[in-house]
């Protein structure tokens, strides 16, 4: 019954998209178009310690693994809010259950950096690593990674009148084709 954060985050985009576009007087939501994918390189095999390293520090320095952290007070939030909205009288010991198994769970994030760098290790090069690790230590880097929330909100709002402006010039568009076949939509 909880929601994985970044899974829900993507249908959160998802689903704006599609009510942004939705459908008017029975017309058809717009089908979104997924970007292209790039061909994917062959799995690596084994990665050095030295590699893994380097990995750790793209996920970190690219912000990735903070994203990573902010999944552990959001997964607390959500029993929180599951168990008190049948059980109000819990809130006091659970809040101090919740405050206590934290600290615990925080230490699991390393494992999914972990994770994410055998991940990045078996898809890019060694110099192809060092080549993402020296951007994201640079001040253009730090400023791509700085800029991300304040770009995401702007393209939020841009992706949702472009997204209906889609929706109703397809709508027309397939009205207008309709017609010349003789159905009215």
């Amino acid at each position: 019954m909880f929601f994985r954060p970044t899974i829900r985050l993507a249908a959160l985009v998802l689903a704006t998209a599609a009510s942004a576009g939705e459908p008017r007087h029975g017309a058809a939501p717009a089908a979104a178009a997924a970007p292209p994918i790039a061909s994917v390189p062959p799995l690596v095999s084994a990665a050095s310690p030295a590699q893994l390293a380097l990995a750790r520090s793209v996920l970190v320095d690219s912000g990735i693994a903070s994203s990573f952290r902010l999944i552990i007070p959001q997964y607390l939030e959500q029993i929180a809010l599951s168990v008190t909205r049948t059980r109000p009288e819990m809130v006091p010991d659970l809040n101090l259950v919740l405050a206590a198994v934290r600290p615990e769970f925080d230490k699991k994030v390393d494992e999914m950096i972990d994770s994410a760098a055998q991940l990045y290790t078996q898809r890019f090069s060694q110099k192809e690593l060092e080549d993402v690790a020296a951007f994201f230590k640079s001040a253009s880097g730090r400023k791509y990674v700085g800029m991300q929330p304040v770009l995401m909100s702007d393209m939020f709002v841009a992706m949702q009148a472009w997204s209906q402006k889609i929706s109703v010039d397809m709508m027309s568009r397939v009205r207008e084709e309709m017609r010349k076949k003789g159905h009215e939509l």
